[in-house]
């Protein structure tokens, strides 16, 4: 990294923090559910086995949690070490959403998952239940607002800029909670966090049922006698509600996908024709292209018409392609700038603004290949368990082991190219990347802290897969019904 800007180290820091933190937070949005559902069944039917799947997978839950917090802290402390002129630009418009993101949906998830975490023996059945809906519910609604701060960036409503202050000052909030990007990413990243907690459940599952298959030798479910059976019968329900999970988020991630399609390339033109690499007007959609950055194509298979549709709705429509937008901006928005913000906003902005082409392409149709991966293999382990039968093909523990992680690389792979894809602006068409930096921070300063977040986050990651190897591997707990007590100088019990 020698040579390398105090810009360009800062990007990589938060990169690297952000990609590292983001592989906790859909599994938190969707497996907070999931045990929520659990555990209402258990509660509604009073069966040990859905009291035992609550309790496992509660607890790979609450590993992954408490990692997430840990690893989110970094974040804010980011803004002030290495952008602080972006946080100054971006403070007013950033406070309220954030403000309510800590004082409502942090708040809420803390508290109601302390007491759910405690409170299975001080308090009844459906209150102690209520607290685990509260919490997943918290979780979600602190995705509303971190989402909408995100999309003010790809998409800058409801403000004004103040020459004298140089500052962004909101005045509007609804416009910025309304925002179109916003409306379009949150039920997407929703629904796409279910296709990775769908995965971890269901991948966990499985790999049970294949192990308890190898134990005994048995072929299906009828084989099975006393705690073999037990495990199996509750095994075998996480897997298919995993699986059941995957497949409706992945039907709601497609349509919300063509949805944010759309959106994007009303707001961001470019990031849609930096996924395509398409430098030329062109209405085709490219599965694969193998070319240069000097615009000369020497393979490609692409589906005739589909692009224009992804982009507009209508099939067939040309979409604008780098040079015709390269060249737009180079004179609209160059002097939108100077007139608006000043010229030593617009002395920031690179001649090139089209983002890193090869990332913006690749990272695309990475994040779309694994998600349909995984909704294939989700349609897999269903066909495998039909009619009682076990997974005992020797294949299904690597393939166990692999597919919880596509739909959660294919998440970062998502969140990848919505950053690199807004690249060279932190807020889109308003505040370049190079006028965001912290402007005191040295190289030197930025690559210290890099090594020691990159260290640090590397002993967490050992520790959590340790934890959740650990546990997944024990398999479903012993458990007794648990018995509220009424004697309040009884201490509380940690549950897990």
């Amino acid at each position: 990294m020698r040579g390398m800007s105090a810009e360009t180290l800062a990007r990589w820091q938060f990169g690297v923090t952000t990609v590292y933190h983001f592989l906790f937070v859909p599994i938190t949005l969707a497996l907070s559910f999931l045990v929520a559902i659990l555990q209402t069944i258990w509660v509604r039917t009073g069966q040990e086995r859905f009291l035992k799947l609550t309790k496992f997978y509660g607890k790979l839950f609450l590993i992954n949690f408490a990692m997430g917090v840990v690893t989110g802290i970094v974040q804010e402390f980011q803004f002030g070490m290495n952008w602080s002129e972006y946080s100054r630009f971006v403070g007013d418009i950033f406070g309220a959403p954030l403000a309510l993101e800590a004082l409502l949906a942090f708040f809420l998830e803390s508290t109601f998952l302390g007491l759910w975490i405690f409170g299975w023996d001080r308090l009844n059945k459906k209150v102690h239940l209520a607290t685990i809906w509260l919490a997943a519910i918290g979780t979600n609604i602190s995705a509303i607002f971190i989402l909408a701060a995100n999309a003010w960036m790809q998409n800058p409503v409801g403000f004004r800029f103040n020459p004298e202050t140089n500052r962004a000052e909101l005045t509007n909030f609804a416009d910025v909670m309304l925002n179109p990007v916003f409306l379009a990413t949150f039920p997407h990243q929703i629904t796409a966090s279910w296709l990775v907690a769908g995965a971890l459940m269901a991948g966990i599952a499985v790999w049970h049922l294949h192990r308890i298959s190898r134990q005994t030798g048995a072929r299906s479910n009828a084989d099975l006698t006393g705690e073999h059976a037990t495990n199996e019968k509750a095994f075998r329900f996480a897997a298919v509600l995993g699986a059941v999970s995957l497949l409706a988020g992945g039907v709601g991630v497609i349509a919300s996908g063509d949805f944010q399609a759309k959106v994007m390339y009303e707001a961001q033109p470019m990031k849609m024709a930096a996924a395509e690499a398409s430098f030329d007007d062109d209405a085709d959609f490219s599965i694969l292209t193998i070319g240069d950055l000097n615009q000369e194509e020497v393979f490609s298979i692409k589906i005739p018409g589909l692009l224009g549709f992804m982009a507009t709705g209508e099939w067939g429509k040309p979409v604008p392609g780098i040079n015709t937008l390269q060249e737009q901006y180079s004179v609209e928005l160059r002097q939108q700038l100077e007139s608006e913000y000043g010229p030593h906003v617009a002395a920031a902005i690179p001649d090139d603004y089209s983002p890193n082409l090869p990332i913006s392409y690749w990272t695309y149709r990475i994040m779309m290949t694994l998600g349909f991966i995984a909704m294939a293999v989700a349609a897999v382990i269903l066909f495998a368990l039909r009619k009682g039968r076990l997974p005992v093909n020797r294949l299904w523990t690597p393939l166990m082991v692999v597919f919880p992680l596509m739909p959660l690389f294919g998440n970062s792979f998502g969140w990848i190219f919505t950053e690199m894809g807004r690249q060279p602006w932190l807020v889109f068409g308003v505040m370049p990347t190079a006028a965001g930096v912290s402007p005191g921070v040295s190289p030197g300063m930025v690559l210290f802290s890099l090594i020691l977040f990159t260290l640090v986050y590397g002993i967490l990651a050992v520790i959590e897969v340790g934890l959740l190897l650990l546990y997944i591997k024990k398999g479903l707990p012993e458990v007794e019904e648990p018995k509220v007590v009424t004697d309040d100088d009884e201490p509380l019990s940690f549950a897990y």
